[in-house]
């Protein structure tokens, strides 16, 4: 049963710190293992990969396998209903309506006396991406990683997702790529995989940046392999935190933390009312609706253990504690959510109304369904077009601009003792 927590009575529930306990930070003893798949795939290449996906996966592929055929991507469009099909067009196309807004542009800013400043946008050539496999299949994360790459103009994209036990890919997984412009994917997983991303094979191309979700040895390979290229995020188990009052209907706010509960029994389900009487009745339909979901063992066991209903006195209050745990995702589900957003400062992305239930974002309206978990909301942002992006700065100055600053720029220089910079600005002038 889920826990309620009368923060009216009680300030120090302990609860922010359990919460805490499942950031991906800590990985144990995870790391040593991972360092050496990833130094055996570069020392090794697509022979450690092969031996790794047989090791772990079950799967014997040969070097010519490792790459999924065009003909097995058309084949999937036949083993997928059609109306999943349609469906996965439309969210394509309501994902990149929305990136299409976030698109920078390259500027150009003449100054006095000759100077011309400016910042250029250029993207990224080659990203790599990653889809978990297996028993999951996620196509929603495929369109969510990719398209806002392909909005950026990333002109190559790389797929990695683990094979099955019969060495297929999920149909759905396949055809989610096509759709979304993946230019090549690989059936490879693990560790290995963003191994061969960071560093190359003979195979898989080397990239400049990998995203994606994974299981605990991906987030560990792509924290090492950070630096050798850029990754999106690590991220933790899924959280949910609602905040409601009177007016919110109990059998909807259930359900929605239900929602991500079945994730993960890491996965976190929180509940923030000023009304003692939602409070009771969520905590009710809780109990009633788990009890009909496939997925009631992971249920039970998320919100025994990280669930919670929080008891305010008032919604300001309500605020403040959703504020700190700085949430995944946040429903504001009161009367009238937007006098309210603007006391939101934490939070990765904010549903508002008792009709803009979570599954909305992580399928179809078309804001990025990859979001900062384990409190980062405080500090990093969904992906987005600007994290295909790179930019570089412009200076331009003539002889007469520079002469007008030359000066100030060698006392610098020689206030830290670096006279070869003096010198850069004065041989000009001698």
């Amino acid at each position: 049963m889920i826990r309620v927590v009368d923060i009216r009575k009680n300030k120090k529930s302990g609860m922010y710190e359990k919460l805490m306990a499942r950031s991906p930070m800590d990985m144990g003893d995870v790391a040593g293992r991972v360092e050496e798949i990833i130094r055996s795939v570069r020392l090794k290449g697509d022979r450690a990969i092969l031996e790794y996906t047989q090791r772990f996966d079950g799967v014997r592929l040969s070097q010519d396998s490792l790459r999924v055929r065009e003909e097995e991507i058309e084949a999937a469009y036949g083993m997928v209903d059609d109306r999943l099909v349609q469906v996965i067009k439309r969210a394509k196309r309501n994902i990149e309506s929305f990136h299409e807004k976030q698109k920078g542009n390259s500027w150009i800013s003449p100054e006095k006396d000759g100077v011309i400043l400016g910042q250029v946008y250029r993207p990224l050539e080659l990203v790599g991406v990653y889809v978990p496999g297996g028993t999951a299949a996620y196509p929603s994360s495929v369109l969510m990683n990719v398209v806002p790459a392909k909005v950026a103009g990333v002109e190559r994209v790389v797929m990695v997702t683990p094979p099955g036990k019969d060495g297929g890919v999920n149909p759905a997984i396949l055809v989610s790529a096509r759709e979304a412009g993946v230019d090549e994917i690989y059936r490879v997983g693990g560790a290995q995989a963003v191994a061969a991303l960071a560093f190359g094979s003979e195979s898989i191309p080397k990239v400049d940046k990998i995203v994606g979700p994974g299981n605990i040895y991906v987030a560990m390979a792509k924290r090492l392999v950070y630096g050798y290229c850029d990754i999106d995020m690590i991220a933790g188990p899924s959280e949910i935190a609602v905040v409601a009052d009177d007016t919110a209907n109990p059998k909807f706010v259930a359900a929605d933390l239900l929602s991500q509960a079945e994730h993960d029994v890491l996965a976190s389900a929180i509940l923030v009312t000023d009304s003692e009487k939602l409070a009771d009745e969520v905590q009710q339909e809780i109990e009633r609706q788990a009890a009909y979901l496939s997925r009631k063992d992971i249920l039970s066991k998320s919100i025994e253990d990280y669930g919670a209903i929080v008891i305010t006195e008032s919604l300001e209050e309500a605020l403040e504690v959703v504020n700190k745990i700085a949430p995944e995702h946040l429903e504001l589900c009161v009367k009238e959510p937007f006098d309210i957003l603007g006391g939101v400062k934490n939070a990765g992305a904010i549903f508002l109304g008792h009709y803009a239930s979570e599954p909305l974002g992580d399928y179809f309206a078309g804001p990025n369904h990859v979001l900062p978990t384990s409190g980062t909301a405080r500090f990093f942002s969904p992906l987005n077009v600007g994290d295909f992006v790179k930019k570089s700065s412009i200076i331009s100055y003539t002889r007469k601009a520079l002469e007008g600053v030359k000066e100030d720029i060698i006392l610098f220089a020689e206030a830290e003792g670096l006279t070869a910079h003096a010198n850069a600005i004065k041989v000009r002038f001698e």
